[in-house]
């Protein structure tokens, strides 16, 4: 109890003992995630150019199930890669995985640019999406592992707002991309050449970082429970074979561990599912309102709308950290899906014109994807242990993509059926609903040191 006091009423500043080397370790993973979210964000803005190139007429009046499906490749390919690759860094370590996954997702995101039919662009994104998949998991366990406690939340928040920066830095470059148009209705594949640059990337991290320490003593001490929380017998069972358990069974074998997996893996899936299959649509329905008001640049609209929600997000991002920290897990939590869910109707109902869309791009993405997104890096690397901390992270943030992945492809379909995004998007929205309910069973940690 006297460590938990320490950590809740220390008058130091939050950054106060931070070292270059915690800064390094922030750097390379917060790099890593913002190439992560650029790639994610590239594929929405230039899909439907790429269609247009790549598919039949008759098959471009099903484009947004086409586009769903493109989209799902990627999420399904993202979430086995992330489940395999975030289990290895329990085993093989977290700055190797880390130099593999940045390398081989940068050098299929740039082949992705050579696609000359869908069927090929589809098996890059998804091979893009297995490489993608395993950097998030490792980076939040290196800066949870080797940040003081009272400095990991706002480092992980700074962390997540990788991904923000680097949708940002893709709305930026596909601006850019679209006043130039060098290359015509080609010009769509320059977004995936720039995707290829963090290659070079990981000559940095293997220069800039060490492994965890956390890590490896638990390795060498073979202290294989998942949690913190795990009974005696629970952690006789994890130790009494030689052979070190596999992490994957083992976060679902002791009964704490599990609960604490299962309620945060429906969190996420609310988070995903909000992401992928609804605020994905927000572009192109700007897009329809600049129609429906008669403008000319209805896509410079759209492009408008993704900047702003974008920004909106790494807003949030920015101050997650510290108000996680002073709400509490729990609040902050329920406070992130009440906002998501009342941001879906009035995004997609009562928003009628762009200039009112602005603003509400803004705010959207503020919680739809920034606080939405945040809490996943900062709260589930503090439900578990380090020999099991990236495995159970991977979990709970790739896991969801195996059911996700689907759901893209369930909202183009419902969009051509309703007619519409609208109806679509309020429908599907309900799934934060579950964001409302679930906070209150999982523990609250605020001010608790980090599970060893």
């Amino acid at each position: 109890m006297n460590s938990v006091a320490s950590v809740r009423s220390s008058p130091q500043a939050w950054y106060t003992g931070l070292t270059p080397t915690h800064w390094r370790v922030l750097a390379a993973s917060f790099l890593g995630w913002i190439f992560d979210g650029y790639e994610s964000y590239a594929l929405f803005v230039a899909l439907p150019f790429a269609l247009r190139t790549l598919l039949r007429p008759e098959q471009l009046k099903s484009a947004p199930v086409w586009a769903g499906i493109a989209i799902s490749t990627t999420l399904l390919g993202w979430g086995i890669g992330g489940l395999i690759g975030g289990t290895l860094a329990d085993y093989v370590g977290r700055k190797r995985m880390m130099i593999w996954s940045v390398f081989l997702y940068a050098l299929f995101a740039g082949l992705t640019a050579l696609s000359q039919t869908f069927l090929m662009l589809a098996v890059l994104r998804f091979i893009t999406g297995l490489a993608m998949g395993s950097e998030w998991s490792t980076g939040v366990a290196m800066v949870a592992e080797t940040w003081p406690d009272r400095a990991r939340p706002k480092g992980a928040g700074l962390l997540q707002s990788g991904f923000g920066w680097g949708t940002l830095l893709a709305a930026l470059v596909w601006w850019a991309i679209g006043r130039i148009n060098p290359l015509g209705p080609q010009s769509w594949r320059l977004m995936f050449v720039v995707g290829a640059i963090p290659a070079f990337f990981t000559l940095y991290i293997r220069r800039a970082i060490n492994e965890s320490e956390r890590w490896l003593k638990a390795v060498r001490e073979q202290r294989w429970a998942a949690t913190d929380a795990a009974t005696e017998k629970d952690k006789g069972a994890a130790s009494k074979s030689a052979r070190r358990p596999l992490t994957i069974a083992e976060i679902f074998r002791e009964p704490e561990s599990r609960r604490r997996v299962l309620l945060t893996f429906l969190m996420s899936l609310a988070t995903m599912v909000g992401w992928w299959a609804i605020s994905s649509w927000l572009p192109v329905y700007t897009q329809q309102l600049a129609k429906a008001q008669h403008y000319a640049n209805f896509v410079e609209w759209g492009n408008r709308a993704a900047i702003l929600y974008t920004i909106g997000a790494v807003s949030a991002y920015m101050i997650a950290g510290f108000l996680i920290d002073a709400i509490g897990r729990r609040k902050f939590l329920f406070l992130t899906y009440a906002g998501a869910l009342v941001m879906t109707p009035v995004t997609y109902l009562w928003t009628h014109t762009v200039e009112t869309m602005m603003f509400v791009a803004f705010v959207n993405g503020f919680f739809t994807l920034g606080l939405a997104y945040s809490w996943m890096a900062i709260y589930p690397a503090e439900l578990f242990t380090s020999s099991v901390r990236s495995t159970a992270c991977s979990f709970v943030f790739n896991g969801t993509r195996l059911i996700a992945w689907l759901f893209p492809i369930l909202a183009g379909t419902m969009i051509q059926k309703f007619g519409g995004i609208s109806r679509g998007a309020v429908t599907l929205g309900l799934i934060y609903i579950l964001g409302l309910i679930v906070p209150w069973f999982v523990p609250e940690t605020n001010g608790r040191p980090l599970p060893e």
